[in-house]
């Protein structure tokens, strides 16, 4: 895989670029279910005020053993951000092999001369463009205690070029503590607004990753949700509305899926429906539903209402507001209809 930045919305481990789905025409059932974890956190000695991002988030990930991807990936079904993957020049090489022989002399060379760009690793090329971006989130393994060889290349090549910008850091390993981590975080990048708590997941904490990372982010970025309302243009028959999403990880997963472009069916004389979208679900029973009401059906199918119904379960989405113009725009039948943040 070449170098490269993308926009990438994550759902579990599969990226999701705006894409179009096409909706198959099947009966809806379904029934709820739900889970939540706790969380493990590491310290930062010289912390700061945490606040909201103010602008775009990059995501940086470096992966062997490929944890710190799935942990990106994670991460990113809970915020909006740009994400760009890290590769060793040199294709193919067993890192793990002879007991990390190769990993541990890469880091050796480093520790030795630590300010030659000759100990370091040489990478794939990359578009990184820090001047796009206000805050940046690295996703690093350790190496025999140290940050990752590769991502230690990164930084030294362009950290610098992250002063002033708010860094967040998340650090896999089996065991080993992540101190000397964070200090290779600020040595490479030693202008950077460091946040207060760097998040630690270990090897076997990997499955919890998307409430480790969504936990920790809140706590780093407080006034975020308080601030940023999830509100989102939908559009179908050249016509806009506006819907404002629910607080809750069913909203929050359709936020980060955006944008959208679903081809729903009709049913009932009263709603557009699209299978396809998985979200979380915690479903309600409803007796009444309003036109312009989003809610999720059966887990996988997005429900656009234009006219009242109820007596089925579901999860809400989010709702529009103002619905003057709603049922003409949708017409009666099959409609292409745009979901894009505003």
């Amino acid at each position: 895989m070449n170098m490269k930045l993308l926009q990438l919305f994550l759902t579990g481990w599969a990226a999701l670029a705006p894409f179009t789905a096409s909706c198959s025409a099947e009966p809806k059932a379904g029934t709820p279910d739900a889970g939540k974890p706790d969380v493990t956190e590491t310290g930062d000695e010289t912390p700061q005020t945490p606040g909201t991002t103010g602008g775009k988030t990059l995501v940086v990930w470096y992966s062997f053993t490929h944890n710190s991807e799935k942990i990106a990936s994670a991460l990113l079904t809970h915020i909006s951000a740009d994400v760009l993957e890290v590769e060793p020049a040199e294709e193919g090489l067993d890192y793990a092999a002879n007991n990390y022989a190769i990993g541990s002399s890469l880091i050796a060379a480093i520790r030795n001369n630590p300010s030659s760009a000759s100990s370091y690793p040489t990478i794939k090329a990359v578009d990184f463009q820090p001047d796009n971006y206000d805050t940046v989130i690295i996703v690093t393994p350790l190496w025999w205690s140290q940050m990752a060889a590769p991502m230690q290349s990164f930084l030294f090549k362009y950290g610098a070029s992250m002063a002033g910008k708010t860094i967040g850091l998340i650090v896999t390993s089996a065991s080993s503590g992540i101190s000397d981590v964070e200090k290779d975080a600020k040595r490479l990048i030693p202008q950077g607004k460091f946040l207060p708590e760097s998040l630690w997941i270990r090897s076997s904490q990997v499955g919890s990753a998307a409430q480790l990372t969504a936990a920790w982010y809140d706590k780093m970025f407080p006034t975020q949700n308080e601030t940023n309302a999830m509100k989102v243009k939908i559009t179908a028959g050249g016509k806009s509305f506006t819907a404002e999403l629910e607080d809750s990880e069913t909203g929050k997963s359709f936020w980060g899926k955006l944008p959208l472009t679903l081809e729903m069916s009709e049913l009932n004389g009263n709603e557009k429906y699209c299978y396809g979208v998985s979200l979380p679900r915690k479903d309600l029973f409803y007796d009444t539903i309003a036109a312009g009401d989003l809610m999720l059906y059966s887990g996988n199918c997005v429900v656009l209402f234009y006219g009242a119904a109820g007596g089925y379960s579901y999860t809400r989405i989010g709702k529009i507001a103002n619905v003057t113009g709603l049922a003409a725009a949708l017409g009666t039948g099959d409609v292409s209809v745009k979901f894009e943040k505003q």
